[in-house]
């Protein structure tokens, strides 16, 4: 789902921010050519030395610069699609969630950010007998996370600090709604597997991890806890969407940090599992 309210500063995949489709350009393909400069009726299309670059406040999003992209280095990133078009594409793997034990996951951006839209699709999904699973950072209206569980087999939730300050400093929003939405979820006896981005220097320190486990704690030992290493495979899509990426030098944590936060939460009770 396109369309997420947090900004991460660690987010691996800016092209769902949005709402809206977007236009990506990737160098390492363009042959430098101009056609989008000529078609492009705005000028937000522009060459240099360096390469393409796209004006994000002139661009309207027409698609006349894709359409005339012969090595595709121009792309639409985002389509708009209705519920039936959507479970048609599901269904067509259908046997294969049968064979397999698998199922549909709703993931984003943040699907709470279409709630009437998840809910239609998982309830179709659940009606055929699949497996549905959401991957949700759990900031969204509590009202849409109720319309959306009954249909749910399985939830994806992502936490990423327990200090509501610092918390909105890392994503631009405070975590109190979050912490909410877990005691729901909880609440309602979905099935839950809790997921902990690891970065260093910004949720890696003891204390840091130590307040998410008691705060987990509190409300639920039985669901699983993923710590999830810091990666820097989605610093390419932010040149592609001319936009800046911010921490290029961070490097992932290292195998005795991850150790130390899976022996901190373990110490809580909890099952954990550090998953690469």
């Amino acid at each position: 789902m396109k369309g997420c309210p947090l900004r991460c500063l660690w987010c691996s995949n800016p092209e769902s921010q949005n709402p809206w489709p977007e236009v990506t350009h990737r160098d390492s393909v363009c042959n430098k050519c101009g056609l989008c400069v000529e078609a492009c009726e705005t000028k937000a299309i522009s060459t240099d030395d360096h390469g393409v670059h796209i004006g994000r406040q002139l661009c309207v999003r027409c698609g006349k610069c894709v359409e005339v992209c012969v090595p595709e280095a121009l792309r639409f990133i985002g389509r708009e699609m209705s519920v039936d078009d959507v479970f048609k594409e599901i269904a067509r793997d259908a046997d294969y969630y049968q064979d397999s034990g698998g199922g549909v996951t709703v993931s984003g951006g943040e699907l709470l950010y279409q709630p009437e839209f998840t809910a239609a699709l998982l309830k179709r999904c659940r009606e055929t007998g699949m497996h549905t699973c959401i991957d949700t950072s759990g900031y969204g209206n509590t009202a849409a996370l109720e319309s959306i569980l009954p249909y749910t087999s399985l939830v994806l939730f992502d936490l990423k600090h327990m200090d509501q300050l610092k918390h909105q400093e890392l994503t631009g929003h405070s975590n109190e709604l979050i912490m909410q939405n877990l005691a729901l979820i909880v609440a309602r006896g979905v099935p839950m597997i809790i997921r902990v981005p690891v970065i260093p220097g910004l949720n890696d320190a003891d204390d840091e991890i130590t307040a998410m486990a008691c705060a987990v704690a509190e409300i639920t030992k039985t669901a699983p806890f993923n710590l999830l290493p810091y990666h820097r495979y989605g610093m390419g899509k932010y040149k592609m969407l001319d936009q800046e990426y911010k921490l290029g030098e961070l490097a992932p944590p290292t195998d005795a940090k991850l150790q130390r936060a899976k022996e901190i939460v373990e110490s809580f009770g909890i099952n954990c599992e550090i998953v690469l």
